[in-house]
Order: structure tokens, then C-alpha cells, then sequence
């Protein structure tokens, strides 16, 4: 058997492969158009496609894929060469294209696809439904009709976007200072007339707005199993867009963006003072409004605050809604631990390890996560317990670099501040209520944020007793939970303190 047919054969299996494991829709639109150029080197495959932009998608996307692929059936291949095909060559057919296995040899329904393919290509004979179907064939045609591109196709769900799993909207934890965002996002997802588009997410790193605009994903796709979904960073639209614009192919790129239902875009502040980007951006976003299709942007601030991004595009921000996630309070960061627990349910972490986690680490969702992970996977390595000796341990400099230093003198400031108070009425020996209860309130929360020892909190309150700080904390606590207006304004404190 010569090379050249054990490469056919070769390229067969991993085809059949590949259309497995990326999906019908995907395959489709950009693997299927690859074809084996015969050769009779041993140590090389050659691949081609007919456009520049797809060949550079398809090295981004499974250069390494490939090789695994053709490696495990030929140990001989050490590179897979994928090229673009040159004008006017006519593609190979390959005569055992038809798979052997039964479960992959049942021929996919034709689906309309967005690569920009030339007018002129050969098809082969075997597929006239396929060539009727092509999108994009004349280059003087505008964008608008990408609604046709959106058409499902009949029973089989287009190709899943590289949505994460675990980010839904039943895991959300929703609190105050995240409820508008999630409503919101929950409301853009919902089947029917869109209400609003686009909707732009901001907060700051780690609290939660790209699990949103995942969760929107997932649910969209629930609703609409057929819908085209692309979710990508602000980089990858700027990645894609340039490579297009090299390869001279910028039309298959409009098209597979534009042909979306829905389109989400993370980080948008990446794309800041690129003008090329932005302008392309800029055109993109009008063109998914005007189909009246769902848009979803992130960044890390407001529209109004980002710098170097065209005012046009922030205008355009502001026509749909505006949401901000705020940063997670004590209360919030507890309840996403007790959460994260339902994850590990083989694993006990003692309460006192839970609130230590919530009051050091407030930087962001996503270290409290990964430190919660972190106590758990060394007590699985070594078999210790956990306790608050061991997560202090194996969380250092974690908690060391997290905890922000807070002075007594800054919680009487802050707490006179807000009860509109002079610091000096906190050390005085009034006993009057509009004063005592602030008082306390400050000794509370030295208890809390500082590591003073209660006789020192005592001297920085005017030289008062150790047994007046402990009464203090106590009614504190006692109150926090009867009186809502003292718990809110402990919660208010505790939040500015610790950011």
C-alpha cells in the first residue's frame, strides 16, 4: 500500500473524527472544506483550504489536533502542513470519503454556513443541496441579509460556543449588589422579542460578569437549541480581525460574526485605542441592532470611563442597558463559599475556615474560589484535617497579601464621619445614645478588622476597661441581628474599611 492511500484512509478517520468531536455546525463551516493534497513523504501531511482566513483559523484552532489525530493512526507523521489552496486548482475527491463506521457514516442534513467561498470553486458532484445553500458567494452583497445565516437547520443544534459549564444562572449567587445584572442578563436569554440590546456588564476583575454572559449563553441556547451563539474577548474579535484583514478575506470574519443570534463580547476595554479594531467593531455592533439580534459587552468600568474607545461605539453602549456588578460584601463572599461547598460534598471545611476566607480575601470572587480550592486539594494531598490552623498554613500569603491594614484611627474617622460626629466625641465620656452606639459600633469593628487586643481597643476609646470593649461587641451582635438600620450601617462600614 503506498503512502498516499494510507494517508487517504488516514484522513478519512480523522475526519470522521473531528465531525464528531466539534459538532455538525462547525464542521461544516470549517473543517469540511479542508482536503488532503496527495504526497508521497512519509513524515508530512499537507492539508488545504480554499481561503486564507480559514486556513489561519483552522492552524489557530486545531494545528495541534491534527497532528495528534493523524499520529495515533500514522506514528511516521511528524507535521501537518495546512496551506491555502491555489486559485483555479481543483479540489482532490477522496473516493473513500463515506465512513466505515456506521455511527459517523450517516450523512449530515446541508446547513447554511458563513465562510466566504469564491464564485468559481468546484464543488463536487455529490453535494448540489450544499452549493445551493452557500451564503456570502457574491462579494457586492451587504451584510443585512445574515438573518438568512442564521436559519437553523432542520434538526441538528448548531455548534456549542466554548461556553464554561459550571457558569449558569442557578449557580449565580444573587444579593443586592449583583440583582440588576442578573435580571437583566436572565431577561435578554428569555425567548421572543428582544427588550433591549445590547446589554453592557461592568464590574471589576472576578465578580462574576463573564459567569453571566456565559449563563445568558446557556440559557439562550436552551430556549433556541438551533441558534448561532459566538462568545469571545474583546483580543480574539482584535486576533480574528487583523488576521482577516492580512489574509485580504475580511468578509468570511463580518459574516460569521454578523450571522450571530447572539454575540458576546468580554473585556471590551482591550480594544482601546485600536482604531482599525474599533472601527470594525463599531460596524459589527450596528449591524446586530439592526437586525434587532442579542448583544452582550463587558468591561471592567462603565462606558462613559472607558478611555482610548471611540465615542461613537460608548454611544451606542448606551442605548441598551447599563448594569454594574458592585464588589461582594462579607455576607455575599460567605454565601458563595457555603455554595462552593455543594461542589465537594466529600470534603467537611469548619465554619471558622469559611469566615476567615470571606473577611481576608474581598479582592474578588475569583481568589476566594481558588482559595477555598486550594485548602481543599492540600488536605486531600496530604491528609490533614481542616482547620483554621492548617488553612492559616497552607494560605500565608494568600491571606497576608489579601488583608488590608486597618487602623483604629481609621474606624473612629470613618465611623464619626458617618454618624456625623467628631472623633473626639468617640474617646469623650458622653454617655448620650446618638454617641454611645457609634462608639460601640467602632469597638465592634476593631474587634473584627484589627488584631488589637481588647485592652488596647479600650485605651484608643479614652482609656475605658477591657469589659466595656467585650459589652460593646456583644450588643453590637445582638443588634445586627433585631435592628436592620444598625446592621446596614456596620455592612456600609465593613465595606468601605476593607476596599
Amino acid at each position: 500500500m503506498t503512502h498516499a492511500t494510507e494517508a487517504e484512509k488516514a484522513w478519512a478517520r480523522v475526519r470522521a473524527s473531528l465531525r464528531e468531536s466539534a459538532g455538525a455546525r462547525l464542521f461544516e463551516q470549517w473543517l469540511k472544506p479542508i482536503e488532503l493534497i496527495p504526497g508521497e513523504d512519509r513524515d508530512t501531511i499537507r492539508l488545504a483550504l480554499p481561503s486564507a482566513f480559514m486556513t489561519n483559523w483552522v492552524r489557530n484552532h486545531y494545528a495541534d489536533r491534527l497532528v495528534l489525530e493523524f499520529k495515533q493512526i500514522l506514528p511516521n507523521v511528524r507535521t501537518v502542513q495546512i496551506e491555502t489552496r491555489a486559485p483555479g486548482r481543483a479540489p482532490v475527491v477522496l473516493a473513500i470519503e463515506p465512513m466505515a463506521d456506521p455511527a459517523v457514516a450517516e450523512p449530515a442534513a446541508p446547513k447554511p454556513v458563513t465562510e466566504a467561498k469564491p464564485v468559481a470553486e468546484p464543488k463536487p458532484a455529490a453535494q448540489p443541496a450544499q452549493v445551493s445553500m452557500k451564503f456570502g458567494v457574491d462579494p457586492s452583497l451587504k451584510p443585512a441579509p445574515a438573518v438568512v445565516v442564521a436559519a437553523a437547520p432542520v434538526g441538528v443544534p448548531a455548534e456549542r460556543p466554548p461556553l464554561d459549564p459550571r457558569y449558569t444562572f442557578e449557580r449565580f449567587v444573587v444579593d443586592p449588589s449583583n440583582k440588576v445584572a442578573f435580571n437583566a442578563a436572565k431577561v435578554l436569554a428569555e425567548p421572543g422579542p428582544v427588550r433591549f440590546s445590547p446589554l453592557f456588564l461592568h464590574s471589576g476583575t472576578g465578580q462574576g460578569k463573564t459567569h453571566l454572559m456565559h449563563a445568558i449563553g446557556h440559557a439562550f441556547l436552551e430556549h433556541n437549541p438551533h441558534a448561532i451563539v459566538l462568545c469571545m474577548s474583546a483580543e480574539r474579535f482584535m486576533y480574528d480581525f487583523v488576521a482577516a484583514m492580512r489574509a485580504r478575506d475580511t468578509h468570511a470574519f463580518k459574516q460569521r460574526l454578523r450571522g450571530a443570534d447572539l454575540l458576546l463580547i468580554d473585556d471590551l476595554q482591550f480594544i482601546a485605542g485600536k482604531d482599525a479594531t474599533q472601527e470594525e467593531f463599531f460596524h459589527t455592533v450596528n449591524e446586530i441592532m439592526a437586525a434587532g439580534k442579542r448583544l452582550v459587552i463587558s468591561a471592567d468600568r462603565c462606558p462613559q470611563a472607558l478611555e482610548g474607545v471611540e465615542a461613537r461605539i460608548i454611544s451606542r453602549m448606551a442605548v441598551g442597558l447599563v448594569a454594574d456588578i458592585k464588589a461582594p460584601d462579607l455576607t455575599l463572599r460567605r454565601t458563595i463559599l457555603d455554595r462552593k461547598l455543594v461542589d465537594l460534598p466529600d470534603m467537611r471545611v469548619p465554619t471558622d475556615v469559611l469566615d476567615l476566607l470571606a473577611a481576608r480575601i474581598h479582592a474578588n470572587i475569583r481568589e476566594l474560589e481558588g482559595a477555598l480550592n486550594r485548602v481543599v486539594a492540600y488536605a486531600q494531598l496530604t491528609g490533614d484535617t481542616i482547620d483554621l490552623d492548617f488553612a492559616v498554613a497552607t494560605l500565608g500569603e494568600v491571606l497576608r497579601g489579601a488583608q488590608k491594614r486597618v487602623t483604629i484611627d481609621e474606624i473612629q474617622k470613618l465611623v464619626s464621619a458617618h454618624f456625623e460626629l467628631k472623633p473626639l466625641d468617640l474617646i469623650s465620656a458622653r454617655r448620650a445614645r446618638a454617641v454611645a452606639r457609634p462608639r460601640q459600633i467602632a469597638m465592634y469593628l476593631a474587634k473584627r478588622l484589627t488584631t488589637r487586643s481588647l485592652p488596647e481597643i479600650g485605651r484608643k476609646f479614652g482609656g475605658r476597661d477591657h469589659s466595656t470593649v467585650i459589652h460593646a461587641v456583644r450588643k453590637i451582635e445582638e443588634l445586627r441581628d433585631s435592628d436592620r438600620d444598625i446592621d446596614a450601617a456596620v455592612r456600609v462600614l465593613m465595606r468601605e474599611l476593607e476596599g
